[in-house]
């Protein structure tokens, strides 16, 4: 089929919650196809899912190789490939038990549930969330949401979420009621602008969770797996959350989910309390335990770190030429602009000149790179970002 063909398709049989343009076929590394031949950096990852690129032979070869021996059985039965994988992420974080699913709306529907659960014998169910947080979009994620337009046209929202101001360890507190089970934060807040919370308010809600005998929840979905140059983002800080959750990058694309809790958590589900019929299959824990088998033996840790902090610095000296950059921010490479008009335009033409990139929030420019991305595909990036700049500001409209 060419383009136009996939894009009448689409528009027969395809339900329009996206707005598409492009019609991608090909990846290799950073670098992704269109199905005219013509080659792109791919910034984005999949929003966060391909941190080691597109094709790479590591995974390609874990998929390969246990396709042909047993790609299902429900989690009736014990599957050999779950319990290192388990034993990978509980060693890499909060050493105690994991959950898996297929998403990061089921990981932080798992989340919720775990702190109900946990809370219900005391008369505990509410969870604080923060303003412009994401946390997925089934009926509770949507509501844990504190984004409105997210939740438009979905009322009533499920019960038991109440919203405190990010960064804003008194704004938390305020909100604190008899019915508090728990509090849920991004360490780095990914769909609402890429906002890193503060060293104070991590220690600040770890303190205040302790003090009022509260759970710490971490929403690693976008931020972990090595995206800000820790395994998780919550690594950063002096602080541990007593569970979080994961997704995205975890599989390298082929849908994953789960949740780690501390060993104090740990046993709250029991059988008939929680489960999934595809979460954990043997087939998508083979592609994550060669996620970290590939993330340790190449060093990608180290490689956010440095190529991150490289990016960084060339972004802050396009911002110094350009007014209508307001800032950069971020961590490791989840790195974004601050603009001061629509980012629209902006990606419109980075993707003109071979840079996929996207927004979050309307004045926000993304970058999300794979973890593998080199010194030099960042100069090369950044020339893309200095011309697309350099012609917004000649033609604006």
């Amino acid at each position: 089929m060419n383009k136009e063909e996939v894009i009448d398709l689409h528009k027969h049989y395809v339900m329009n919650t996206y707005s598409p343009e492009l019609v991608l076929v090909k990846g290799e590394g950073v670098r992704v196809w269109d199905i005219e031949g013509k080659k792109y950096l791919d910034f984005m990852a999949g929003i966060s899912v391909s941190n080691l690129g597109h094709a790479h032979p590591a995974l390609l070869r874990a998929i390969r190789e246990q396709s042909e021996r047993i790609i299902h059985t429900s989690n009736i039965f014990y599957n050999e490939l779950q319990p290192p994988l388990a034993k990978m992420i509980s060693e890499r974080s909060l050493g105690g038990k994991c959950f898996f699913c297929n998403s990061g709306a089921e990981a932080n529907e798992a989340l919720i549930k775990l702190a109900r659960q946990w809370g219900h014998a005391k008369g505990k169910y509410e969870i604080i969330t923060l303003k412009q947080s994401f946390h997925g979009r089934t009926m509770a994620t949507l509501a844990a949401t504190g984004q409105d337009k997210v939740q438009k046209g979905y009322n009533p929202l499920q019960p038991g979420f109440v919203y405190a101001e990010f960064n804003n360890v008194e704004s938390c507190r305020a909100a604190v009621t008899d019915k508090t089970v728990a509090i849920l934060l991004e360490p780095v807040q990914g769909e609402g602008g890429i906002v890193p919370a503060t060293p104070e308010f991590m220690n600040g809600i770890r303190a205040l969770c302790d003090e009022k005998g509260l759970l710490m929840l971490c929403d690693e979905v976008q931020c972990g797996m090595g995206r800000t140059g820790y395994w998780f983002a919550y690594q950063a800080y002096d602080v541990q959350p007593d569970a979080l959750s994961m997704a995205k990058a975890l599989a390298n694309g082929i849908p994953m989910g789960a949740i780690v809790a501390k060993p104090f958590l740990s046993n709250v589900f029991q059988p008939g309390s929680h489960a999934t019929t595809f979460g954990g299959t043997p087939l998508v824990c083979a592609a994550a335990l060669a996620v970290f088998h590939t993330m340790e033996r190449d060093h990608l840790l180290e490689n956010v770190r440095t190529t991150g902090a490289w990016f960084e610095v060339e972004l802050k000296k396009i911002a110094g030429h350009f007014d209508f950059i307001e800032d950069v921010r971020g961590r490791g490479l989840m790195l974004a602009l601050v603009l001061n008009t629509p980012a629209k335009p902006l990606l419109r033409l980075l993707e003109k000149h071979g840079l996929l990139a996207l927004n979050a929030g309307e004045k926000v420019v993304r970058f999300l790179p794979p973890l593998i991305v080199t010194e030099s595909d960042v100069n090369e990036a950044c020339a893309i970002i200095r011309k697309a700049c350099a012609e917004l500001v000649a033609s604006p409209s």
